[in-house]
C-alpha cells in the first residue's frame, strides 16, 4: 500500500481536490486514511452537489431539513457515530486517528464539514454519557443521537457562568417525581435545530452552594423556548438561549447522580479541548491554501505577487505557525492514546492553535489585498471564524491559567 501523505489531506488525491501542502508520511493508521479518502468522497462528490444546488456557504447555512439529511446520509455511510464507544457502533479510533480524520474533514473547506459527525448536534455530545446513563434514558435520548434520528445540543453557559462553570443560576427543584426548571442559557451551540439539550442547573437549595446536576431536557415542551435570531461575529446562526420557565423535568431525566453534573461536563476536559484544535488547524490550511493559490494567480507589475519576497516571506511563517500548531496537537494526542493525562499540554495546543490559526487568517486577508476585505470572500470568513476560537471552548487567558497552574502547582493555588 502506497505511503499516504500529509494534509491538505488525502492520499493520492483526486484531480478534482486540492493537492495537499507538503508532502510526507501520514501520522495515522491506515484505518484513518482509508476513512479520510472516504469522507473526502463524500464531501468533494455528494455533500459539494448539496452545497451547490442549496446555495450553502459558511454564512448562509443549511435548514433543519438539509441538516438532517447531511446526518442521515453521513449515518448510513458509516461516519456519524464513528466516535462513539464502539459498543454504540462506534470506529474505536484512537485519539490519534480522530484528530487526523477531524483535521482532513475542515481542511476540506466545505461548509457542511462540522455536520459530517455531528459536531454541534450529534453523537461527539453522547458517546460519554453512555457509562452513567440509564436503561431509560439509552433508549429515549442517546441512541436517537447516535442514530441521527434526533440531534441534542450541550447548555452550561450563562450570563454569570462562562469560564467559572460552576456559577450556573439555572435552578432545579425537586417537585415530586418531577424536578422544575427555571433559568436562561446563553449562546448554545447547535440550539437552534436541536431537538433535546444536556442541561446543567443547579439542585442546590442554598444559593450559595454549588450542587450542578445534569438533565435531559426536551426542547419542545412546555416551559421551554429556543430564542435565536442573532448571529456570531462569523456570521452564523447556529446558536441560541435556551430560556427555562417552570418547566417540568421527569427526575428519571436526570444524568448520573445529584450533584455530578460539573463533573460529567468536565470529565473529559482535556480529550475535548484538544478535540477543539482540529477545526482550527483545518480552516488555517484552506487559510494558507487559498492565499498561495491567489498569490500565485494574481498579477502586479507584470508577474505574479507570489514572486515578490514580502510575500514568500509571509507564507512561509504562514506555513511554519501552522505546521508548529499541528505539531503539537498531534504530539498531545499521542500523550493521551499513551494513557497519559497532559493537561497542559492540551491547555497549549488549544492557546498555540487557536492563536496561530488566526495569525495565518490575518496574513491571508492581508495577502488577498482589497479582495480580502469584502464580505463574501472565503479568507474573510476564515479570518473572522478563527478570531471567535481565540475565545470559544476557554478563552486564551484561561488556557494560560491553565498552563501555569500545571507548570508552578500549589503555590499557583
Amino acid at each position: 500500500m502506497d505511503t499516504p501523505t500529509h494534509p491538505g489531506i488525502a492520499a493520492t488525491p483526486p484531480s478534482d481536490r486540492q493537492a495537499p501542502l507538503f508532502g510526507g508520511p501520514f501520522e495515522g493508521s491506515e484505518r484513518a486514511a482509508e476513512l479520510i479518502a472516504r469522507i473526502g468522497d463524500f464531501l468533494h462528490g455528494e455533500l459539494a452537489a448539496l452545497v451547490r444546488d442549496k446555495g450553502l456557504d459558511h454564512e448562509n447555512g443549511p435548514d433543519r431539513q438539509t441538516l438532517r439529511h447531511v446526518w442521515q446520509r453521513s449515518h448510513a455511510l458509516g461516519f456519524y457515530g464513528m466516535t462513539l464507544p464502539v459498543q454504540m457502533g462506534g470506529l474505536g479510533l484512537s485519539l490519534l486517528d480522530h484528530v487526523l480524520v477531524k483535521e482532513s474533514i475542515y481542511a476540506s473547506g466545505s461548509p457542511l464539514a462540522p455536520h459530517v459527525f455531528g459536531e454541534l448536534s450529534g453523537p461527539p455530545r453522547v458517546g460519554a454519557l453512555a457509562r452513567v446513563a440509564t436503561p431509560m434514558q439509552m433508549r429515549q435520548f442517546i441512541q436517537p443521537v447516535a442514530q441521527a434520528e434526533k440531534a441534542i445540543c450541550f447548555a452550561l453557559t450563562e450570563a454569570e457562568a462562562g469560564s467559572d462553570a460552576g456559577a450556573v443560576q439555572t435552578r432545579a427543584r425537586l417537585d415530586g417525581d418531577h424536578y422544575v426548571l427555571n433559568g436562561r442559557k446563553r449562546f448554545i451551540s447547535g440550539s437552534p435545530f436541536a431537538d433535546m439539550a444536556v442541561l446543567m442547573a443547579s439542585t442546590s437549595e442554598d444559593p450559595d452552594r454549588r450542587e450542578v446536576t445534569a438533565f435531559f431536557v426536551e426542547l419542545d415542551q412546555p416551559g421551554v423556548e429556543v430564542q435565536t435570531g442573532y448571529k456570531t461575529m462569523a456570521g452564523q446562526s447556529t446558536t441560541g438561549d435556551i430560556v427555562l420557565s417552570d418547566c417540568r423535568v421527569p427526575a428519571a431525566n436526570m444524568i448520573g447522580e445529584r450533584g455530578k453534573g460539573l463533573a460529567l461536563a468536565l470529565g473529559r476536559i482535556t480529550v475535548n479541548r484538544l478535540l477543539h484544535c482540529p477545526a482550527m488547524v483545518g480552516l488555517a490550511t484552506v487559510a494558507l491554501r487559498d492565499a498561495r493559490d491567489h498569490a500565485r494567480s494574481r498579477r502586479q507589475f507584470g508577474r505574479p505577487i507570489a514572486a515578490f519576497q514580502a510575500i514568500q516571506h509571509m507564507l512561509a511563517d504562514m506555513a511554519t505557525q501552522l505546521a508548529a500548531a499541528r505539531a503539537l496537537m498531534i504530539c498531545t494526542a499521542r500523550q493521551i492514546d499513551a494513557g497519559g493525562d497532559p493537561r497542559a499540554e492540551a491547555a497549549m495546543a488549544k492557546l498555540f492553535c487557536s492563536e496561530a490559526a488566526f495569525r495565518v487568517a490575518d496574513s491571508a486577508v492581508q495577502i488577498h489585498g482589497g479582495e480580502g476585505i469584502v464580505q463574501g470572500r472565503r479568507v474573510e470568513f476564515l479570518f473572522r471564524m478563527l478570531r471567535m476560537y481565540r475565545v470559544l471552548t476557554g478563552t486564551s487567558e484561561i488556557q494560560k491559567n491553565i498552563i501555569a497552574r500545571e507548570l508552578i502547582g500549589e503555590a499557583a493555588q
